[in-house]
């Protein structure tokens, strides 16, 4: 039985830009979670200290909901040790700058949900830190770490999986691998056999559903640059060289990390923009994430050049929002047909003093970015890549606005007219949000016949996210 296919408008594979008209693609910021940020804090000067929560500093969140435990998990790297932190009480910090040692200690640290919202810290009783196993850290000289529950895996004992790049200085770093049956006890780190890239960042990994195979997304350094890069493993154990799959634009605009997913048919990334190259620019050394998206995972486009998907919070250090410093984010977990995506947001520079925080925000399902009227005045046209249509099932993905209306027409790629029962004046519009049939009122979209046709979006006060039908882009421009 043949199933639908879903195709965001954010993908340019889909769009033949050279017939649009009066539209711009935006990307759809996330909406944080006003009521509960944030969620946790760096412990260290907490009412009740967690001593080893010192400095969270990116703390790269790694979090998935566990079918298993009926949980949701957070992993997150942080500094156990860091003299400069511990020893500059929080109002001293204003007007100071922040200077790291080299005595600085990485770890890799647990929380739990039963519910997205309340997180717990359990105590672990696995690494002693002052004497004490009452803490919850997992690891300690790990850096940049990642879990990932493998669904596939038959053996249970290897069932959680764990990157991480052991760091116990720089002259004594190597790559590991570790694994688990429950999640919080680890097995030692096993090294890599071959190839120690920099990997100072997020070793974000995943199992790709289309090959099988797991994915790491680390970073190398090319020209005093950052630049995000992409290993693969057939057996978690022997891995590729990392190669460059993509960058920034200089130094102002550089990749710090970058988790990626798959999404219907293609791969989305959550890219953490480092800005520095210019000491007296505003947002010199801060942090935000933007969206970019791949079919291959080997070549990446921003969604859009100057949006972000997870935006900063306004103000500056030490008395702006929490976030307003530096975010980095995990991949979505769903939740009640949302798309909640967990990040960590500091509230200062990333060279600097700053105090971290666990947050979140949502988009809804498949509200990754949208068209829109580039002038109110003007209607607006998106006219799509080839498609055959193979059943009479397709919807639109849309948000209209008061008196917003959508008409829509199937083309002959040929000629640029519409076929005949297709046009715009023969499509029954869509004046509602959500998932909206498109349907004509003469003809069912098999009608059409054979071959391969273009939609014509004709559209005001109307946001357009997505498609879902049977069709099929051609793939003569679409790799």
């Amino acid at each position: 039985m043949h199933k639908t296919t879903k195709y965001l408008f954010l993908d340019s594979g889909i769009i033949n830009g050279h017939y649009c008209e009066n539209s711009q693609l935006h990307v759809q910021a996330i909406q944080k979670d006003q009521v509960h940020n944030p969620l946790f804090k760096e412990g260290f000067f907490a009412d009740n200290p967690k001593e080893w929560e010192v400095r969270y500093d990116n703390a790269y969140p790694n979090v998935f909901f566990d079918p298993f435990e009926n949980i949701y998990r957070c992993y997150y790297t942080l500094f156990l040790k860091d003299d400069d932190s511990s020893q500059t009480p929080l109002e001293e910090r204003p007007g100071k700058q922040y200077k790291p040692s080299s005595t600085r200690v990485t770890g890799f640290c647990y929380a739990y949900s039963e519910d997205g919202i309340n997180w717990v810290k359990p105590t672990l009783g696995l690494v002693e830190f002052k004497g004490s196993k009452e803490n919850n850290i997992i690891f300690r000289n790990a850096h940049g770490s990642c879990v990932y529950l493998d669904k596939e895996e038959i053996d249970t004992d290897k069932r959680y999986k764990l990157l991480t790049k052991i760091d116990y200085s720089h002259e004594n770093s190597y790559m590991a691998i570790a694994y688990s049956s429950d999640g919080v006890h680890f097995t030692d780190p096993i090294p890599w056999p071959k190839f120690n890239p920099q990997a100072d960042t997020y070793n974000y990994f995943f199992r790709d559903p289309v090959t099988k195979r797991f994915v790491l997304i680390t970073r190398i350094w090319k020209n005093g640059l950052r630049i995000p890069a992409k290993s693969e493993s057939e057996d978690f154990i022997h891995w590729s060289e990392p190669t460059e799959i993509t960058r920034g634009h200089g130094f102002d605009s550089q990749i710090y990390s970058m988790p990626i997913f798959r999404y219907e048919n293609i791969y989305l990334g959550l890219p953490s923009m480092y800005k520095e190259g210019d000491r007296l620019d505003e947002n010199f050394d801060t942090v935000d994430v933007k969206l970019n998206f791949s079919v291959d995972m080997d070549h990446w486009e921003y969604v859009t050049q100057n949006e972000s998907f997870i935006p900063r919070g306004e103000g500056k250090y030490p008395t702006g929002e929490f976030d307003c410093g530096c975010i980095f984010a995990s991949v979505p977990v769903e939740i009640d047909d949302k798309l909640y995506f967990y990040y960590m947001g500091g509230n200062g520079q990333h060279t600097n003093y700053r105090e971290t925080s666990f947050a979140r925000g949502f988009i809804e399902k498949d509200k990754f970015a949208y068209y829109s009227q580039k002038n109110p005045d003007c209607q607006s046209i998106i006219y799509t890549a080839g498609f055959s249509f193979f059943g009479n099932e397709l919807t639109l993905l849309a948000d209209l606005e008061e008196g917003g209306c959508i008409r829509y027409e199937i083309v002959n790629r040929a000629t640029l007219k519409a076929v005949e029962g297709f046009s715009a004046n023969e499509c029954e519009p869509i004046t509602l949000s959500g998932w909206q049939d498109i349907k004509f009122k003469e003809k069912e979209i098999t009608d059409v016949g054979n071959g391969t046709y273009s939609l014509r979006f004709i559209f005001e006060k109307a946001k357009l996210y997505a498609l879902d039908g049977f069709l099929n882009v051609i793939k003569r421009k679409y790799n």
